[in-house]
């Protein structure tokens, strides 16, 4: 495990977008684990802001998304592909057709998140997988459990991640229930992982991620058995380790 640590939100966007950087300019048609939310918008500015100066080439990369909501087509501003469009994949040179998410709108769930996985499988895997950190521990929608799920699957949402998400919709009983996520073992056979957690109100969950036992009942624990896992927090969020 690496740690990076950041001075602010800022200094961490440009440290983890440093790293994804380097990934892409190794390898022209890598495949990146992308991941939603507040904490990687920063991320995703700064590599915009570098692709504009000419400083990166993403016509070759292809894109795996760990997460849609159930029943949000693509075009719903709320969606996970409209966020990824409008924040990020309309803004560079990657190619549509290489930018991946689940269907939201399958009518065969179960085929779909076998569909995935098999898509995963078919671009040779993940090379690098950006991750945030959810208020329980969870990563992507792989929340608490008493066993960690695989594959990707369909997840009930807890009434806790929904009224954490309920700020994007404007009603609370508009957020989904159902989830389509990427699984554990998706997540963990990636290449590298580059986990990215920003601000006080992290602190506590980012130390018993890091520190604590391994379990299904904190997910992202299970990140402490990767080979190849790099941590870019801020000051506040590592105030605790």
């Amino acid at each position: 495990m690496r740690i990076i640590k950041a001075k602010t939100y800022g200094d961490m966007s440009r440290k983890a977008a440093n790293v994804i950087s380097a990934q892409v300019i190794l390898k022209n048609n890598c495949v990146l684990g992308l991941a939603t939310g507040a904490t990687v918008l920063g991320i995703y500015q700064q590599l915009i802001e570098w692709y504009q100066k000419g400083d990166i080439d993403f016509s070759g990369a292809r894109s795996v998304n760990l997460d849609e909501y159930v029943g949000l087509a693509g075009s719903h501003e709320q969606s996970y592909r409209h966020y990824m469009d409008t924040n990020f994949f309309q803004h560079i040179n990657i190619k549509q057709e290489n930018t991946h998410l689940p269907n939201g709108m399958t009518e065969n769930i179960e085929e779909e998140c076998d569909q995935y996985d098999a898509l995963i499988e078919s671009l040779g895997g993940i090379d690098l997988q950006l991750l945030g950190l959810g208020h329980k521990g969870h990563i992507g929608f792989n929340e608490p459990d008493e066993a960690f799920e695989k594959l990707t699957h369909c997840v009930r949402l807890k009434e806790t991640t929904r009224k954490a998400n309920a700020r994007f919709f404007e009603k609370e009983d508009q957020v989904p229930k159902k989830a389509i996520t990427m699984g554990i073992k998706s997540i963990m056979q990636a290449k590298r992982i580059v986990l990215c957690v920003s601000g006080a109100h992290k602190a506590e969950i980012l130390n018993q991620v890091l520190t604590g036992p391994v379990t299904p009942a904190l997910p992202g624990s299970i990140l402490q058995m990767h080979p190849n896992l790099t941590v870019v927090a801020d000051e506040e969020a590592l105030h605790l380790l």
